[in-house]
């Protein structure tokens, strides 16, 4: 999620697809916590310690802007660290508390939280162990997050992995496909181009995820947004 599209070594090329360029219907919120037009790259201040690029965020809400959906503002919340293992988002860590920090400023002036989009788990392919167990750690993320946001039916669309660091990639993307807790769906990005890394998506990739992580959510969860 945090986005290494146009990334090559530390370098980011700093091309800004129309899909990803800013819109002043579309905000985020930055690491000091204030609202902002938002703009590529969407997680510059949140993964303070990588080169970040084009990620799937903007192209997102850009896809969701020009939908036709009647949905206003569009408020991104970015959580997203690069490398990370799912076990280092179970509740307790300073990943999950930072999220849940987030997640709670946002609600204030009357906001509401339509979805988690997530995108993680290439580092979970290292281990079996790890792959083994990541269904198990995944449901209990989400069990977590949705009640300590008290938001027992948080709509979460994931992606299921491209790639990853390990060996393990088909075991992950079957524990991502086989989670079984109600409202709850995904989105393959098996067979997008990858970088020259041969593990993150290029730009095009990442706005193309995007676009299909737009539509899965006003395909699946779009009615709830005319009964809250």
């Amino acid at each position: 999620m945090a986005g290494r599209g146009g990334v090559d070594g530390n370098k980011w090329n700093r091309f800004i697809p129309p899909r990803c360029q800013s819109n002043p219907w579309i905000h985020r919120l930055n690491a000091g916590l204030r609202w902002e037009v938002a703009h590529e790259p969407l997680h510059v201040d949140i993964d303070k310690t990588k080169t970040c690029g084009i990620g799937p965020g903007m192209s997102f809400a850009n896809t969701i802007r020009a939908s036709g959906s009647g949905i206003g503002v569009v408020r991104l919340v970015p959580c997203a660290i690069g490398g990370t293992k799912l076990s280092q988002w179970g509740r307790g860590t300073q990943h999950y508390n930072d999220l849940v920090s987030r997640a709670k400023v946002s609600l204030r002036e009357g906001g509401v939280i339509r979805a988690l989009l997530w995108y993680q788990g290439e580092s979970d392919t290292t281990s079996s162990m790890e792959a083994n167990s990541y269904k198990g750690k995944m449901e209990k993320f989400i069990q977590d997050l949705r009640s300590d946001l008290r938001l027992p039916s948080l709509p979460i669309i994931q992606v299921a992995l491209a790639s990853g660091e390990g060996p393990f990639v088909d075991k992950v993307r079957e524990a991502q496909r086989r989670i079984n807790l109600p409202n709850v769906t995904y989105v393959n990005a098996k067979g997008l181009p990858l970088n020259r890394d041969h593990l993150h998506l290029t730009t095009q990739s990442q706005v193309r995820l995007g676009q299909m992580m737009a539509r899965a959510f006003l395909k699946r969860f779009q009615k709830q947004l005319y009964t809250k």
